[in-house]
């Protein structure tokens, strides 16, 4: 076998660059979605363990749902992926086409074995422009075959190496193969079938054995007439040790999903749930088809479930004649490749055998799949049908009048092939881009339609995005799914009406319960999703409550795992006041995933709603255990700690605001809250530059505006906060405390009382019942001499508070004030130059921000169901300036020492009033 030269490895890197440079530049999409967005088990806070514990998709292997592909090898490169540079599409992409030049070589040297130097050559050359392979080089997910097929050439490369120079059996290269076979299916399940390959290759290369010659050997065997050839003896003892890591595997395999198949529906393989002779028809007729798009890869299509193609229900189909034609085809091979010893028959038996057996678990014909056909699992079996082509182009080249158009047929084959992928990869650049490629070739496939739709909704088009939708639901009228995205995009219009009615249809479509059967194994888990979509939609309704809730319980009643089913009604027991039922739901969520931070989040907030601060910050604790950079659990436990009045935890409060304004820059709250701390603590200089970060951030931030201003005032700026209250009440005219503030500020500082004035009245319009408001504006009265108003104005006031102690003093010192300048016969008013009293001095307290009980995702999915995007809500969001409904012992002595400060203030008021 003849060594790559540096000039081949060369040209074949640089093939595979020029077809695929203009990968980089796609995205995720597709199943990239579900297993890089949405899978946890990529994110360095996931603990390694669990990507062996999981499926490809994240989901535990345990669960019913679970897709049961168990690749935790390829996860782990994903992992290595995100370690570096997160979630940018472009370094995945970038990889994926490393790994596929790394295949082209190992390919290149496999050719060797059974090629010449120049068909070697063209066979790596059309591997490697090949548009089948788009769908594994550029679709992210299609890594699980490139890592596969990297461990699986190699695993046979060593095992080429198991034959000795006095042909004795080399173990070394075997135990390789052994490990490497278990890396590769690792990688991707179909790796364990290059134990065929090598099997195959031992009889019918090694020991060149043709089907006669081991038909007759095996008769004088049997007959008595020979033993066993010592060849033959040799060739048995290799294939039991394959044969035997073969089972080991299989029985790992089988324990570690748990010996259950995932369960599909009619949707993604309808041909598995048809009655025979359907069922058989369709799953041989698709052998041809595949073999087709490997012959003429024009029309490619990256979703061919559903309705793509019709089932071949009759024996009378023309499509049979394919098949039968096909299997001819295929028999005339095998027999050519079985029946001669000749090089060219071992070249057929192995491209063969490269083309069929890793194929097998895709076939349908042994075990059904989730798909009727995938482009991506015949990334191997082309290698097979590569050599296949170089062989036959070698024949046709050694032809004197053939040689020439041999040569020109293989270019244009080539170069044809290399530009169809550079313009395939085009296709998937975005969701969009791909799913409408996939529509021109298959309008039947209502899941197509479907997925254009949620590109658009993606897009917030959700009048498109509602025409595809309906256009799935006219080509599959029996498609759950479909009515499932009409109903949620006529809610995303704010049209109930229609989004009910579609849901009524696609629950209507829901298998029945048969006694004695299992419902989980007869529909995908998201249909369940119709029951919480249901209930997410009436629930805002507060008169069908009880209905919404009944929704949650069949759907768990169906499947007692669902797990967002306990989730979704844990947040409307809250909204129907129910904490205790809401907490056990949570905790009943927890027993199925105590790995989820959302579900550790949720329950803090239900311990928050039960006055439990201590449990809520211990589940808070626990959520950024889990996820250290979980945003609510950083800002709600922050809050928490902030209104616990512990100055110890100020410190840990504030390192958590830090970390959330790092992970949200834009979110003014953070900064708002962290100046609350600096307050709390004293150190005005770094409140104030909070504050005015905050108010940088959300122009008009209330909060922030007044505290900012009540900073001001309390450290003796008074003139620096009114245009901070003058900026505060531009865009909130009704707010009382600013206009109290401003008030006080004008009256004692600016000596403004026309100013003073308009604020108390305006206050008064507002509430006329306001005793604070209302006995400042007697106090602008007294300012303006008018003793007699303001002797009415603080007998109302009295009227409004006939407890408050100081409005009696204040009006018996008015009264008595009237009195003595009636009986020295002067006017009743002030003489001038009299001493102006100060407002009533209770000021207003700080605004603080409130718990934000918005709660996050709490399941992955291709596309995010309905269910998903109502569990962001756990309760209506808070206004960020209202205050909290408890007070803290923080709080109480704030208001004491206010209180205080107010006794003085009136005792000054009153001083003022009775003097002379």
């Amino acid at each position: 076998m003849a060594e790559m030269t540096w000039k081949e490895i060369v040209l074949v890197v640089g093939v595979v660059v020029a077809c695929y440079w203009n990968s980089l530049f796609c995205g995720f999409v597709f199943d990239d979605v579900s297993a890089i967005l949405d899978n946890k088990d990529l994110r360095p806070s996931t603990p390694l363990m669990n990507l062996f514990r999981n499926d490809f998709w994240g989901t535990p292997m345990t669960e019913e749902r679970s897709h049961k592909s168990y690749r935790p090898l390829t996860v782990l490169t994903f992992r290595i992926n995100y370690v570096f540079s997160e979630l940018s599409a472009k370094s995945y992409h970038l990889l994926n086409l490393v790994l596929h030049a790394v295949v082209c070589l190992i390919f290149l040297q496999v050719c060797r074995l059974f090629l010449d130097q120049k068909s070697s050559l063209v066979a790596a050359l059309l591997f490697a422009v090949h548009p089948i392979h788009t769908e594994a080089v550029t679709g992210v997910v299609g890594r699980a075959e490139l890592l596969s097929s990297i461990f699986l050439l190699a695993a046979f490369l060593s095992y080429t190496k198991s034959k000795g120079l006095d042909n004795s059996i080399v173990w070394t290269p075997i135990a390789l193969t052994v490990i490497l076979v278990a890396v590769a299916t690792l990688c991707k399940e179909q790796g364990i079938t290059v134990i065929g390959i090598c099997c195959v290759y031992e009889v019918f290369v090694v020991q060149g054995f043709t089907l006669p010659h081991l038909w007759d050997t095996v008769l004088r065997i049997l007959r008595g007439k020979d033993g066993l050839p010592y060849s033959l003896l040799q060739t048995l003892l290799k294939l039991i040790v394959l044969m035997f890591s073969t089972l080991l595997l299989v029985i790992v395999r089988v324990q570690v999903i748990q010996s259950q198949l995932p369960v599909f529906t009619r949707f993604d393989n309808p041909a598995a749930v048809s009655q025979t002779p359907a069922r058989q028809l369709t799953f041989n007729y698709l052998l041809p088809v595949n073999a087709w798009l490997l012959l003429n890869p024009s029309e490619l299509c990256c979703d061919w479930t559903m309705g793509t193609i019709p089932l071949v229900e009759s024996l009378l189909d023309m499509r049979n004649l394919v098949t039968i034609a096909f299997y001819s085809v295929l028999g005339l091979m095998v027999h050519h490749g079985v029946r001669y010893s000749v090089d060219s028959s071992k070249t057929v038996i192995m491209a063969l055998s490269l083309i069929v057996l890793p194929f097998i678990p895709a076939s349908n014909l042994f075990f059904p799949v989730g798909f009727v056909i995938a482009e991506r699992v015949l990334y191997v079996p082309s290698m097979g049908f590569c050599i296949l082509v170089a062989h036959g182009w070698r024949k046709t080249t050694k032809s004197r009048n053939l040689k020439k158009l041999s040569w020109i047929g293989m270019a244009i084959l080539l170069a044809t092939h290399a530009v169809k992928t550079v313009n395939r990869n085009w296709d998937w650049e975005s969701e969009y881009t791909l799913f409408m490629s996939a529509l021109k070739v298959n309008k039947n496939n209502a899941k197509l339609w479907n997925n254009v739709g949620h590109a658009l909704e993606n897009q917030n088009n959700y009048e498109r995005a509602l025409k595809y939708f309906l256009q799935a639901t006219r080509v599959q009228p029996d498609d759950i799914g479909a009515h499932m995205n009409v109903g949620r995009t006529y809610k995303n219009l704010n049209q109930t009406k229609e989004a009910e009615d579609a849901y009524m249809i696609a629950k209507s479509l829901m298998p029945q319960i048969i006694p004695g059967k299992k419902y989980a194994t007869r529909v995908a888990p998201n249909h369940l999703n119709v029951y919480i979509n249901l209930a997410n939609l009436i629930r805002a309704n507060e008169s069908r409550l009880e209905e919404a809730d009944q929704l949650y319980r069949q759907a768990i009643s169906m499947r007692p795992d669902f797990k967002q089913a306990y989730i979704s009604r844990g947040e409307l027991l809250l909204k129907m006041k129910k904490p205790l039922e809401a907490r056990d739901a949570y905790l009943r969520a927890l027993e199925l995933d105590r790995t989820n931070a959302d579900l550790w989040y949720n329950l803090a907030i239900v311990n928050i709603e039960m006055k439990e601060p201590s449990e809520a910050l211990k589940n808070f604790n626990q959520a950024l255990e889990l996820n250290t950079k979980h945003k609510l659990a950083l800002f709600n436990s922050a809050l928490l700690m902030q209104e616990s009045g512990d100055a110890r935890l100020r410190p840990e409060a504030k390192q958590r605001f830090l970390i959330y304004v790092e992970q949200d820059p834009d979110d003014a709250n953070g900064y708002f809250n962290l100046g609350m701390l600096a307050m709390d603590d004293n150190k005005n200089e770094e409140a104030e530059r909070w504050m005015k970060k905050a108010i940088k951030m959300q122009l008009g931030f209330r909060s922030a505006l007044f505290n900012l201003a009540l900073l001001y005032s309390q450290t003796g700026r008074e003139l620096d906060a009114l245009p901070v209250l003058n900026e505060l009440l531009v865009h909130y005219p009704e707010h009382v405390k600013g206009l109290i503030l401003k008030g006080d500020i004008l009256m004692n500082h600016k000596k403004d009382t026309k100013g003073a004035k308009e604020c108390f009245e305006r206050i008064l319009q507002m509430d006329p019942n306001n005793v604070q408001g209302k006995h400042n504006l007697c106090v602008v009265y007294f300012e303006e001499r008018d003793l007699l108003k303001a002797e009415r104005c603080l007998v109302e006031t009295l009227a409004l508070a006939p407890h408050e102690e100081y409005i009696h003093r204040h009006l018996s010192i008015v009264r008595g004030k009237i009195a003595a300048l009636s009986a020295g016969g002067q006017q009743v008013s002030l003489a001038d130059g009299a001493p102006s009293p100060a407002v009533e001095g209770k000021k207003a307290p700080l605004e603080k921000g409130k718990i934000n009980k918005n709660a996050q995702k709490t399941s992955p999915a291709k596309k995010p169901s309905e269910s998903e995007e109502q569990s962001k809500k756990l309760l209506e969001e808070s206004q960020p300036d209202k205050r909290t409904k408890t007070k803290s012992t923080k709080e109480m002595k704030e208001i004491e020492k206010k209180r205080a400060a107010a006794l003085k203030r009136l005792e000054e008021i009153e001083r003022i009033l009775s003097g002379d």
